[in-house]
């Protein structure tokens, strides 16, 4: 499993730089953002900058309808952070995937975290997942290069590989890992509720279906987080 806390930051490409700032009203305005997500927008953020640009015309990387485009976001906080509610409000906006970068502080003690969720694009609202980050680090750690990749979905899929509690397996797109996360986090949660029950049963004959169940339950979860 990867480790969904791991201290990194991509050196995005040169001719991919975008570096437009984009007003916080241009989302206040887009489909149904509530009172209190505007409330948190004005509370959380400082700026928001549309940093890069990720496209077949810039990094020469071929996209299609899944993934036509990467977007990197740079968003200031004004001050400890930005709540998720905050990020699926822009992700809703814009029709693209958004690779998030998080800064807080400034000069010397800036730091920065790279979030993100599987994005899926569809004909409606696009379907977002849980969203997943790095730590927190200094904003002038030194970079990563970007995954080596052959189109836009397959450096999508390696961009968000790190920042996921699963593994991508070899050949295995965007929207599989998503499913794979959304059916880890049912296992997941299903085995909590079982743990729960045998700690508070009393009655053996209980008991003993209970652990069958739960070995069945982590058997299934061992298998989808595997490689």
């Amino acid at each position: 499993m990867s480790d969904p806390h791991v201290d990194m930051l991509y050196r995005w490409p040169t001719a991919a730089r975008f570096d437009r700032r984009v007003p916080k009203e241009k989302f206040y305005r887009h489909g149904t953002v509530t009172a209190a997500v505007r409330d948190k927008f004005v509370a959380d953020v400082q700026r928001i900058t549309w940093a890069y640009k990720l496209a077949e015309s810039t990094v020469n990387l071929a996209g299609n309808t899944t993934v036509p485009e990467i977007q990197i976001f740079e968003i200031d906080a004004k001050s400890n952070d930005v709540t998720e509610s905050v990020l699926t409000a822009i992700d809703r906006a814009i029709p693209f995937p958004i690779i998030f970068e998080i800064n807080r502080g400034s000069g010397e003690t800036q730091v920065t975290r790279m979030v993100a969720a599987h994005k899926q694009l569809t004909s409606g609202a696009p379907k977002i997942g849980n969203y997943y980050s790095t730590g927190w680090q200094p904003a002038r750690t030194e970079r990563r290069p970007l995954p080596a990749s052959i189109t836009l979905p397959a450096l999508y899929t390696a961009l968000l590989d790190p920042l996921t509690p699963v593994d991508a397996r070899p050949g295995e797109d965007v929207s599989e890992v998503a499913a794979r996360l959304h059916t880890v986090r049912k296992l997941e949660r299903e085995i909590a509720a079982l743990e729960r029950k045998l700690g508070a049963e009393r009655q053996f004959n209980r008991k003993v279906q209970l652990r069958r169940a739960l070995k069945t339950k982590q058997a299934e979860l061992t298998v989808l987080v595997e490689r």
